[in-house]
């Protein structure tokens, strides 16, 4: 470890010592700190390449996004090894040509924050953009802009509110998240599948599936907590960043990012707790959170206090518990709420209820003259199922909800779309959007629910085209002979749960 450290503060003082400006050295406490700024251990060996070499020789003016990247993996490798190792000096990471590296990793048809400025629109001077960001930032001139707040469909009854920030503000989110991740990726949980590299929804409902049909599992606690983004405690969160950063540059500019305040219908708040949901740098901030709020309590408190069986699986802020006992179960989400007051969260009453479930449910319920209970967990429907040859399994299909929502938002895009572009591109689109549906719920059991939505959006897309004038323009015969020149994807599963890593895309 020593070995390691050594290293990285010689390397430190060959690029050139600190970097200059506020982001670079921080504040005063934070200079002469051996192991300022971890390296990958490999760097220095022979075969390393010239580029890679003279990378790392420029200024901290000129460092580019490479030297930066390869930082970020030295870091990410010194958090794993030393779980209590606290960073400094991380601000100055942000670089000129990082932020411009940044840049180019954005959504380019995002929608626009309160400025109005769009990715191509920045594009167009991105130079000049980049620098005068770089500049203000070092002289702690840069303030993030209010973030605009749209809101859009949760479900039938409720919309979801959903931050976009500024481009220029996105592109300093994605910066900070690159850091957060590569310091705190190391100390997360296998339990956690939200926004981590190489894990995914499909991977959480792989392991939840695993988790029913090989564990001894009796109960599924299906919890919910209650307006999560809208609840993070900003003191809290900081408190939690310190864990592992001692860089107060980097924390304060964390700090104006949440503090950034909303803007609403031409209306600003001011934010004194949550992370607004749609900003780059909140999913991170929501993991962190929640490992320590929820994840580490979990595995390294609770789980020893309890006699059966129990494990968590959480995407972001949706989570289930498998356990063995029921009185077990409630002991736990007695527990839960009075953890999450810790932490100024608490859970839906109405969305969090025990659902006996696995292997021997049904029999159990049968015997009382009743049915297994299901669960919905990240859009699925989860039962109690049946093999070919009668065995146990876990079915899981299309939630009711999710499926509603998304045949109603076909039909709008459809009846919008029939007349504002040509009917080539309108079909080129349709299929890229049923395409993405398969991707998402075509996973093994679910070959009946993606077939039915296919078979009434395919309904839908004869209604509306035969609406593009006053006059019919198909009948049920000639649309026919148009899906056969121009056929539409059909239903096929991309995730095959018998075969999906849980750590890895399948």
């Amino acid at each position: 470890m020593r070995s390691l450290e050594k290293k990285v503060a010689m390397d430190n003082a060959k690029s050139g010592g600190e970097s200059k400006g506020a982001l670079g050295v921080g504040l005063a406490h934070s200079r002469g700190v051996d192991g300022a700024m971890p390296v990958d251990p490999r760097e220095g060996l022979e075969g390393v390449s010239s580029q890679r070499q003279s990378a790392r020789e420029t200024t901290s003016e000129g460092r580019s996004a490479e030297w930066v990247l390869t930082k970020l993996a030295g870091i990410t490798e010194l958090a794993r090894k030393d779980a209590s190792y606290r960073f400094m000096n991380l601000a100055h990471l942000l670089s000129e040509e990082f932020l411009k590296w940044c840049f180019e990793e954005l959504r380019r048809n995002a929608a626009s924050g309160i400025d109005g400025v769009t990715w191509r629109k920045y594009k167009k001077e991105l130079e000049e953009n980049i620098a005068d960001l770089w500049r203000r930032m070092r002289a702690w001139q840069y303030r993030p802009q209010p973030v605009k707040r749209v809101y859009i469909p949760k479900d039938e009854k409720s919309k979801r509110p959903l931050g976009i920030p500024a481009v220029e503000d996105k592109i300093v989110q994605m910066g900070i998240a690159k850091i957060l991740s590569a310091i705190f990726e190391a100390d997360f949980h296998d339990v956690s599948y939200g926004y981590r590299p190489g894990r995914g929804c499909h991977q959480g409902i792989n392991a939840l599936d695993k988790e029913i049909m090989t564990k001894p599992v009796n109960y599924v606690l299906e919890a919910d907590i209650k307006g999560f983004f809208d609840s993070v405690e900003h003191a809290k969160l900081m408190t939690l960043l310190e864990k592992r950063i001692a860089d107060r540059a980097l924390l304060r500019l964390i700090g104006r990012i949440l503090k950034s305040g909303i803007m609403e219908e031409g209306k600003y708040w001011e934010t004194e707790t949550g992370t607004p949901q749609g900003g780059i740098v909140s999913p991170i901030l929501a993991n962190i959170y929640l490992h320590y709020a929820l994840d580490e309590w979990f595995e390294r408190e609770q789980k020893k206090r309890l006699r059966g069986y129990a494990s968590l699986i959480r995407y972001a802020d949706d989570f289930v518990i498998c356990v063995k006992y029921a009185e077990e179960a409630k002991e736990i989400e007695r527990a839960l709420e009075e953890r999450f007051e810790g932490y100024g969260l608490r859970l839906s009453k109405e969305k969090t209820r025990l659902v006996e479930f696995g292997r021997y449910a049904e029999e159990r319920t049968a015997r009382r003259g009743e049915r297994p209970g299901t669960f919905d967990f990240l859009g699925f429907t989860h039962y109690c199922d049946k093999t070919r040859r009668g065995g146990f399994k876990v079915g899981h299909k299309t939630s009711k909800k999710k499926f509603r929502r998304g045949v109603k938002a076909m039909n709008e895009w459809l009846k919008k779309g029939r007349n504002v572009m040509p009917l080539k591109d309108l079909w080129e689109r349709l299929a890229w959007k049923l395409n993405g549906h398969y991707q998402y719920y075509g996973i093994s059991g679910n070959s009946q629910g993606i077939r039915r939505y296919r078979d009434i959006v395919v309904r839908q897309a004869y209604k509306w085209l035969n609406r593009r004038s006053q006059r019919k323009s198909w009948n049920w015969e000639s649309f026919s002979r148009y899906m056969e020149r121009y056929p539409l994807p059909k239903p096929r599963i991309c995730h095959n749960l018998y075969t999906l890593s849980p750590t890895r895309g399948g």
